[in-house]
């Protein structure tokens, strides 16, 4: 077999430290998942610290494989306490919480890391074997064309994620301008730095991203304070041997629904910013929709888990594709990759899959390696991490996850100045979260913003024009013309359902 994923497991192994990050991140992805609060997003935000520190491929599986496992672990708490450790869990509660009333906590958890498992490996092997494909054509575009996939992406982003589109606009928009603080990278003048010095590097990215992932989270839990409650009751197994496991007749009734489902999250999964809550809940729906007489919809039906699941987790190797082929991610973890990416230098686009082959494809191989190693943990340990949680109580947890945070932002460049950074953006982090702002959406824009600024500023300079080659590429009139066919369709949505 001549392809170079072959490289890429050779690459893997060659490296001891890389399988072994590969393996740990695994395991804290599957742990802060499982715990309430702890989303994903904000446990990459703490490790990326320490990836300044590692050689590109150990850091980037890293980020990689906390943000896998991450997917299925957030369904553990879901199942067991009808408390989501992620939100695209929460679709996963709906029919796993009621099992687990019944005593079928084993039937649910195992249905829920067969479908994961499932899902995201057929996600995998779609990026193992088509990003590099779709690179090929990708290459071709120029600046123009890339500036306007850069805008689509801000379009869809912004109005799409989240309930209003003013909001996600604002955010998207908020986003951009931080991300050009700094420097003019042309005329070198300092530019929204407001006569502060430290500003003219521009704002971090980790005291941006502990800010708004885990000093905000933080804050939040202070402001609830019933949510630092202590030990949750986990419900009692059934005495039936059955319910402790997935029959051959449970996976051939889940197996039509495994496959849909994983179709719809894959295509959803690479979509920008539409991410794995619209694809579960998309799945969750369809599947119940096409209901088979005898199911028991809303009562506890492990079909339910099981369309979940594989929607939730196959978005998890798609939304790698964007990020790749287009430097544009499918996700805040993707996202948060790319930021890895930029840390290492590694310019994320096309050329990438010819400059850095054998990491490229080393990282592939560490989603692999990271499936089969969730599978394993989640088949035989999920029960045993829901006790854990239910032990553990939030108010010991996060001061621990805030001091951590305060203590690898202030390590990075020893100044205080970033940790202060760090606080203002727990703020704001907390201010979106009060008040219905995209997170994601800020985020995103905010990694997003030096690569559209340096798209526009190029396509500027080809042309005596200036804005008018825009209107000259066949390639960049599609994207701003899908760009106002999202927000059209979203406005239209957004009067009906007012209407």
């Amino acid at each position: 077999m001549d392809h170079p994923i072959v490289d890429g497991f050779i690459s893997l192994f060659s490296s001891g430290w890389a399988v072994f990050y590969a393996i740990l991140g695994t395991t804290i992805g599957l742990l802060a998942g499982a715990t309430p609060g702890l989303t994903a997003s904000a446990a990459i935000s703490m490790i990326i610290p320490l990836s300044f520190y590692l050689e590109p491929l150990s850091a980037l599986v890293f980020v990689y494989t906390i943000g896998k496992s991450a997917s299925f672990g957030g369904s553990i708490p879901a199942i067991l306490f009808n408390t989501p450790g992620t939100p695209q869990a929460s679709a996963t509660q709906i029919e796993g919480y009621p099992l687990t009333r019944q005593g079928k906590q084993g039937k649910a958890l195992k249905m829920a890391v067969i479908a994961s498992a499932a899902g995201d490996t057929f996600s995998e092997c779609l990026l193992i074997f088509g990003a590099a494909f779709i690179a090929v054509y990708t290459a071709r575009m120029g600046p123009p064309e890339i500036f306007a996939v850069y805008c689509t992406a801000f379009v869809i982003i912004g109005s799409v994620i989240g309930a209003s589109i003013m909001r996600g606009l604002i955010s998207t928009v908020f986003g951009i301008l931080l991300s050009i603080i700094g420097l003019d990278p042309i005329s070198s003048l300092p530019r929204l730095t407001f006569e502060i010095n430290m500003l003219e590097t521009g704002i971090g990215l980790v005291p941006v991203l502990l800010g708004v992932f885990v000093a905000s989270e933080v804050f939040v839990q202070i402001a609830d304070r019933g949510s630092l409650g202590s030990e949750r009751m986990m419900s009692e197994k059934s005495d039936v041997p059955a319910d402790n496991y997935v029959t051959w007749s449970d996976l051939k009734r889940c197996l039509p629904v495994m496959a849909k489902s994983t179709g719809m999250g894959t295509i959803i999964g690479m979509l920008p910013g539409v991410g794995a809550s619209a694809a579960c809940f998309v799945a969750y729906a369809e599947a119940r929709r096409t209901a088979s007489p005898g199911d028991k919809w809303g009562d506890g039906e492990v079909k339910g888990v099981a369309a979940a699941e594989a929607a939730n987790n196959s978005v998890s190797g798609a939304n790698i594709i964007p990020l790749l082929t287009l430097g544009i991610p499918g996700s805040v973890a993707a996202a948060l990759l790319g930021g890895v990416f930029l840390i290492h230098g590694m310019h994320i686009g096309p050329r990438i899959f010819v400059e850095e082959r054998d990491t490229i494809y080393g990282l592939f191989a560490s989603g692999l390696l990271c499936i089969a190693t969730y599978y394993v943990i989640g088949y035989w340990g999920s029960g045993l991490i829901g006790r854990a949680m239910a032990k553990l109580p939030m108010r010991v947890i996060y001061p621990f996850i805030f001091l951590t945070s305060i203590v690898a932002v202030y390590a990075l460049r020893n100044q205080m100045f970033d940790v202060m950074m760090m606080l203002v953006f727990g703020f704001v982090g907390y201010f979106f979260k009060k008040f219905d702002y995209s997170l994601p959406a800020f985020i995103i824009a905010f990694i997003l913003g030096p690569g559209a600024e340096r798209a526009l500023r190029q396509a500027l300079l080809l042309h005596n024009d200036g804005p008018m080659i825009f209107l000259e590429r066949p390639l960049a009139i599609f994207f701003i013309f899908l760009a106002a066919l999202v927000i059209g369709i979203r406005i239209w949505q957004t009067t009906r359902t007012r209407s």
